[in-house]
């Protein structure tokens, strides 16, 4: 008894200096990448079809961009939140309502800063019926956004992934999605400067429109616990009973620059994306990972960036 005190001190003792993909192993998958190239530098099940929670939004966020750069929208526009949103989640912190106007800025900001389903529903219905207008497409305006979604992700590539709505929810059908795939979503979000703006702020008031004609204001503040530790500035939470506790971090660190023999500069962009799927503690994992991932990425680097054939 008094052998197996002494062992289990010394593990309690240990505990905080064990390797942090040691420390993940309970998630059920993880990936930490270099985000320019792609490369992998540490991962567990990598290729583990998950459900993905409210990182689904990411995919939601960049077709809306997308959208906004083809169809020259303004981000002020207004939106009117659709009928029937009160069924997509029982959770209304915000308070939006049908026939409420929201502009599509705010309701990005509140889907990606604090995760809000009804925001994300409210733009998936606006751009879906405007792509509806455009192609006079039958079918509901979510469906065709949903179909965008998926388009996009074949798109990057992201070969085991399927969306099957704007926000993430459990359902009957199972969305699913993997550590590796969301890398590829990520850093292509992260390549964009409005989309890093957006998931970078850690507060943001809103104001959305009632239907009675008065307006109300609202205070977000950002799901992401890590934000501006270690120079983290994206990307996303998500959590449900199925998915478990999920987020994505993205940090960079100043670019790499070195001069060739002819005088000129090769400028090499140093980010890491951090993918946690199924954790009991994601900001922890997350965070450890991060801080061996760059160990990892120095290392890779002093080798000359060798990837994988």
């Amino acid at each position: 008894m008094k052998n197996r005190f002494i062992a289990l001190t010394i593990f309690v003792c240990l505990w905080p200096l064990l390797s942090p993909r040691l420390q993940a192993q309970d998630a059920a998958a993880y990936v930490v990448a270099d985000a320019t190239s792609g490369h992998i530098l540490l991962s567990h099940r990598p290729n583990k079809k998950l459900q993905i929670a409210s990182l689904t939004k990411i995919a939601t966020a960049m077709v809306v961009l997308d959208w906004l750069d083809l169809s020259k929208q303004d981000q002020g526009a207004l939106a009117t939140v659709p009928p029937g949103v009160n069924l997509i989640s029982p959770n209304n912190p915000i308070g939006l309502q049908p026939g409420d106007q929201v502009s599509v800025r705010d309701l990005l900001y509140a889907m990606l800063i604090q995760s809000d389903n009804i925001a994300a529903y409210t733009l998936a219905d606006h751009v879906g019926r405007d792509l509806q207008r455009n192609t006079q497409s039958a079918g509901k305006p979510v469906d065709l956004f949903v179909a965008q979604m998926n388009a996009l992700a074949r798109k990057l590539g992201m070969e085991h992934t399927k969306f099957l709505n704007p926000t993430g929810r459990d359902a009957q059908e199972t969305p699913y999605s993997t550590a590796s795939d969301l890398v590829k979503l990520s850093a292509a979000a992260m390549q964009r400067s409005s989309f890093r703006f957006y998931v970078s702020q850690k507060e943001r008031q809103i104001t959305h429109r009632l239907a009675s004609g008065s307006t109300a204001q609202y205070k977000l503040a950002n799901t992401n616990e890590l934000l501006g530790v270690n120079a983290i500035d994206g990307v996303k939470t998500g959590t449900s009973e199925r998915a478990g506790e999920c987020v994505v971090i993205s940090a960079a660190r100043t670019p790499e620059s070195v001069q060739n023999p002819d005088g000129s500069f090769t400028i090499t962009p140093r980010r890491l994306i951090v993918v946690v799927l199924g954790s009991r503690s994601r900001f922890n994992d997350a965070s450890g990972l991060l801080s061996e991932g760059w160990n990892l990425y120095d290392q890779w680097a002093a080798q000359g960036r060798p990837l994988e054939k």
